[in-house]
């Protein structure tokens, strides 16, 4: 299957307090896959990243984790992706979900989730890719850290444009069609490989 588009999610290795959590985890993933597209995520199965990444294999989807080695055993490297790399370090890792996306999600998650996110974020905003980013503000998770991003912008640290290249939303359809359809479709070698 070549799938039509590719997203990547951060998410927890975790699967949080709230049984909402792994319901949004289950809801992006089912709507990857019924809509003929590609999960590209942290390799685990453990937390909301197995969630979605179960629920999107259920639902048709193709699945790429991609983990580093020391993680491997820790988050329990997904045997049923459709593609696993296991990379040597963090840094790769991050360029390879970068690379093969059209666009980026986050959902609730710890510091790795925010680390991710804050990163992809400050990529678009040099220039070094122009694919859309979201928040999947489950639950009120992230309430408390966009309450921040906007007290950073009043205190001058941001300006308003920043803020505009992330979407936020509390239902995931909604924000995973607006990604969607803001997504600049980027040639990737899962592509290029069937015109070769």
């Amino acid at each position: 299957m070549n799938p039509e588009f590719s997203i990547c999610v951060y998410c927890g290795s975790r699967p949080g307090e709230r049984p909402e959590f792994s319901e949004a985890a289950k809801a992006v993933g089912q709507w990857i896959g019924q809509h003929g597209g590609q999960l590209v995520y942290g390799g685990g199965r453990t937390g909301l990243m197995g969630t979605v990444a179960e629920a999107t294999r259920l639902a048709g989807g193709r699945v790429v984790g991609i983990i580093p080695k020391a993680l491997v055993d820790k988050e329990l490297a997904n045997p049923l992706c459709d593609e696993l790399h296991v990379v040597d370090t963090m840094h790769e890792r991050k360029a390879m979900m970068g690379e093969r996306a059209d666009a980026f999600i986050a959902l609730p998650g710890g510091i790795g989730t925010f680390e991710e996110l804050f990163e992809i974020w400050t990529w678009r905003q040099l220039g070094y890719h122009d694919k859309p980013t979201g928040i999947l503000n489950t639950a009120g998770y992230y309430d408390k850290l966009l309450d921040f991003l906007a007290h950073s912008v009043r205190e001058g640290f941001m300006g308003d444009w920043q803020m505009q290249l992330i979407r936020t939303g509390t239902d995931a359809t909604e924000l995973l069609t607006a990604l969607r359809a803001e997504a600049p479709l980027h040639p990737r070698e899962d592509r290029l490989s069937e015109n070769l």
